[in-house]
């Protein structure tokens, strides 16, 4: 029997990995003749706040396993994956749409005067630079508000945003799941939430075959979580420390916040939607850059 391939993948939050941990749990990788690896990036400990997104790098204050080749594959929001394609230094391209599809909402405080978007007006909301939380964040609230009056400032991860919510260092805060459903049971108020695609950048040292072979597996697994994600929610609730949440269940999540579709190729319309908004807000420079510069689809149309 040939040796199996070795992959390994960077994870942010697992909610956005989560069919790649089914596929791994399940044995679908190895039916594939593929050995994946999980390598974490998280995010700084400490709470920062800054108000101005260039002094964040799109991959972030932590140190990236995949700039520094420690990682072939890495999945995250849209947005970021374009600007990430972008900055890259060692050659990352998008290559396909991720199977799982986010979602991120903007919270208050349980005793916050604050009832409706409109109310943010001015307002800092916790998101995290280059991450889903910053796009999102931007993109919901300038459906009610006028550019200038939308303030978002860089705190750091989901909990670290949590924590600056529950603490009263930011009036508000968008978070994804498993920070969601924490925020839901102990009264944070929810003033909007919105669905997002994500995609995925790859080392050009990743062929076709090898990308295909990997999304035949990630297939199986969202067909699983779709049947039933509950006995794979305890990824998620891992990521809470029992502090903040001692009795957070599987039962505690909303099914229909979970969504997972099959992985596809990354549509060019979408992504000059997408890098057009990004120019609108100087999210991403521009110098010439394209669809066929920053995106390299592996898997077939």
């Amino acid at each position: 029997m040939a040796p199996s391939k070795k992959i390994t993948m960077e994870t942010l939050s697992l909610v956005f990995s989560l069919p790649q941990l089914v596929a791994k749990e399940e044995g679908y990788y190895e039916e594939e003749g593929l050995d994946v690896d999980f390598v974490p990036k998280g995010y700084e400990a400490s709470i920062t706040f800054l108000d101005d997104h260039e002094l964040v790098s799109s991959f972030g204050t932590v140190r990236s396993n995949f700039e520094s080749g420690d990682a072939s594959l890495y999945r995250a929001c849209e947005w970021g994956q374009i600007r990430r394609s972008h900055d890259t230094e060692v050659g990352g391209r998008v290559v396909g749409k991720r199977a799982a599809v986010g979602s991120q909402a903007i919270f208050v405080r349980p005793d916050s005067p604050a009832v409706h978007p409109q109310d943010l007006a001015g307002q800092s909301v916790a998101v995290n630079f280059h991450h889903g939380s910053h796009y999102l964040a931007l993109q919901a609230l300038e459906g009610f508000l006028p550019r200038e009056e939308i303030k978002v400032v860089h705190v750091g991860g989901p909990q670290q945003r949590f924590e600056a919510l529950r603490d009263g260092l930011v009036p508000a805060a968008a978070l994804m799941e498993p920070w969601i459903t924490v925020a839901q049971k102990q009264g944070y108020q929810l003033l909007t939430e919105a669905f997002y695609v994500g995609s995925e950048i790859a080392s050009p040292d990743l062929d076709a075959d090898t990308y295909e072979a990997l999304n035949r597996a990630v297939v199986k697994a969202v067909h699983k979580l779709n049947e039933d994600p509950y006995p794979y929610l305890h990824h998620l609730i891992g990521e809470v420390p029992a502090e903040i949440d001692p009795d957070l269940k599987p039962e505690d999540f909303a099914r229909w916040r979970l969504r997972f579709v099959d992985p596809a190729p990354y549509p060019q319309g979408q992504f000059q939607r997408t890098f057009e908004w990004m120019r609108s807000w100087n999210l991403i420079k521009e110098d010439g850059s394209s669809y066929n510069s920053l995106v390299d689809n592996l898997l077939p149309a």
